[in-house]
């Protein structure tokens, strides 16, 4: 079973290694750069108020300035991972531009994690996840407050490893293991 948000839990469970999403899979063969960051194991960012802020500033900055349109409008395909640099974008697209502008304030890429999720209505959605010190934060594209992953009403399928950018890890919360082929 997919992990369900649990109130008070500051960290995901993270399990074995799952499939990556088509479109993150071709995002990284035409910008191969971005899958190969790979990050020592260490801890989780120290969040300071510094760092909570220019996170804040960030989620709501790309809320702002990115317009949205989906992959099909866009790009004229289904599902289609990448930067907004045209103004519009789809979730994904949103958590890529955040993860980036997070990354040039010197967070390193294996605290700022593109994650899988389903909706309560079903729906798949991306976001980013944010490991810190303090737990682990959403950056979402349909919600203004950066909030603690448990606090949200998503379910989480899976999201990047915080080792390697180009590997996925299957989110569980230590029962059966639910297949998460959301795009």
């Amino acid at each position: 079973m997919a992990a369900q948000a649990i109130a008070g839990q500051p960290f995901m469970k993270v399990s074995g290694r799952t499939t990556q999403p088509i479109g993150h899979y071709e995002f990284c063969i035409r910008l191969p750069e971005e899958c190969r960051q790979l990050t020592p194991k260490q801890p989780p960012v120290e969040l300071t108020r510094q760092l909570w802020a220019a996170v804040v500033d960030v989620n709501n900055a790309v809320n702002t300035e990115v317009m949205p349109r989906t992959d099909l409008e866009n790009y004229g395909q289904e599902e289609y991972w990448a930067y907004p640099d045209n103004g519009y974008g789809d979730c994904e697209d949103y958590a890529l531009e955040k993860r980036r502008r997070l990354m040039a304030l010197g967070i390193p890429a294996g605290n700022l994690l593109m994650t899988v999720v389903r909706q309560p209505n079903g729906e798949g959605h991306a976001v980013l996840t944010v490991r810190t010190s303090r737990g682990e934060f959403i950056l979402d594209n349909l919600e203004a407050r950066v909030m603690p992953w448990a606090d949200t009403k998503y379910t989480y399928l899976k999201r990047q490893s915080d080792q390697n950018s180009g590997v996925w890890m299957q989110i569980n919360n230590g029962r059966a293991d639910e297949v998460a082929s959301v795009r």
